[in-house]
């Protein structure tokens, strides 16, 4: 349950920011055809492990997860160098679960065999949908084919725990055809995916796509049609046996939800490596360089990576400890660790609002603390937004 004690077991992001193209929705921190400037920024993500390792001396590690951007435009070899570094100046579970985001064009059984060796024991594939029309819609250079081929060999390089995104919500996408996506997915290879990660699309300022919605070129479903399909997803993965236990997330069994994304939504600790990744650290969070030559050259010169850093004040993260934990829909927040953690009672610093809130049935109050109800669900962001 969230939020998670002080001590307990840390995370490692590390971002890998180069993209061979750059898909129309996308704001995250990535630049396309800059493929050139990998073997050194390994070096820099090496040299910052072992720098930040000073400062989580005694710290155990329980989840690395490697981002992007496209971290499979790295070699097996890059990335085992990575890992290497985590593990030998860090104290790295031995049953780490290490994740690494791969898109499913570029890569076959032999990569992910090279993977598999070089320490990587979770993926996640961007399949974002198997609907042509969608793909193109949303920039993918990939087909459908490519996807349930880039699955199939994952699953016989010896992956046994492989994640799928998908997008809900595109321009032009059906009710129809998200449940054919849906359906598909869920039937590749002998057993499916064991995870899924659905993320309905915010078409966020400044990218291609905003510029195509602007124009006139593209329209976006509103936000009725976006609620419909959430909610068929919710009935038709529980129906194929999924566990819905996070806003966005599925699992096949409880024990295969992401550990890593777990400690986020726990309001845990986290080293981020990389240009443009967060980390928190007590009540100090910070973020690196967004370029990539900025952040190689400040490792070079033994500076810090940082180009931001914030102290945050104990109401920020009491507020912080709701709004990601009530994203947890079969845990919540809980009373007691929620004091242990903050040094106030949950009813203290929030009863009034929780009152509220479950006055409206937005929220259930169970024996050890809060949690979402269905309806709540539905309205996550602006129940979450009560709080902060």
């Amino acid at each position: 349950m969230a939020p998670l004690p002080p001590g307990a077991p840390i995370g490692v992001y590390v971002h890998v920011p180069f993209c061979a193209h750059i898909c129309p929705y996308c704001d995250f921190n990535t630049y396309g055809g800059k493929e050139a400037l990998i073997p050194g920024y390994v070096g820099a993500l090496v040299g910052d492990s072992e720098n930040q390792a000073v400062g989580v001396r005694g710290r155990e590690v329980g989840t690395i997860f490697l981002g992007g951007g496209t971290p499979s435009l790295l070699t097996p070899a890059q990335i085992a160098a990575v890992l290497r570094a985590c593990r030998a100046a860090m104290t790295v579970a031995a049953d780490a679960e290490v994740t690494l985001e791969a898109n499913p064009n570029g890569v076959d059984e032999a990569y992910f065999a090279g993977l598999l060796e070089a320490g990587i024991n979770r993926l996640s594939l961007g399949v974002q949908t198997t609907h042509r029309r969608g793909l193109r819609v949303l920039g993918r250079q990939h087909e459908a084919a490519d996807a349930e081929a880039a699955f199939r060999a994952a699953r016989a390089a010896g992956f046994t725990n492989v994640s799928l995104d998908l997008i809900f919500g595109w321009p032009g996408q059906t009710l129809a055809g998200w449940r054919r996506d849906l359906a598909a997915v869920v039937a590749w290879g002998d057993t499916g995916p064991d995870h899924l990660s659905l993320y309905g699309l915010i078409v966020e300022p400044g990218t291609p796509m905003a510029d195509a919605v602007q124009r006139g070129i593209l329209s976006v479903l509103d936000d009725d049609a976006t609620a419909d399909l959430y909610e068929t997803a919710i009935a038709d993965l529980a129906a194929a046996g999924f566990v819905h236990y996070e806003v966005a997330n599925w699992a096949r069994e409880e024990r295969l939800a992401s550990h890593h994304n777990a400690l986020y939504w726990r309001n845990g600790e986290y080293l981020g490596i990389g240009a443009g990744a967060h980390g928190t650290l007590g009540n100090r969070r910070t973020m690196n360089h967004l370029l990539p030559r900025a952040y190689v050259e400040a490792i070079a010169a033994g500076a810090s990576p940082a180009s931001n850093t914030e102290e945050l004040t104990p109401r920020v993260q009491i507020g912080e400890t709701m709004m990601l934990g009530l994203r947890l829909l079969r845990e919540g927040v809980a009373d007691a660790p929620f004091a242990a953690r903050h040094g106030v009672a949950l009813t203290d610093a929030f009863g009034p609002i929780i009152d509220d809130l479950t006055e409206l049935g937005l929220l259930a109050r169970p024996a050890e603390g809060v949690r979402l109800t269905h309806r709540g669900l539905m309205l996550a962001n602006d129940v979450c937004a009560r709080f902060l």
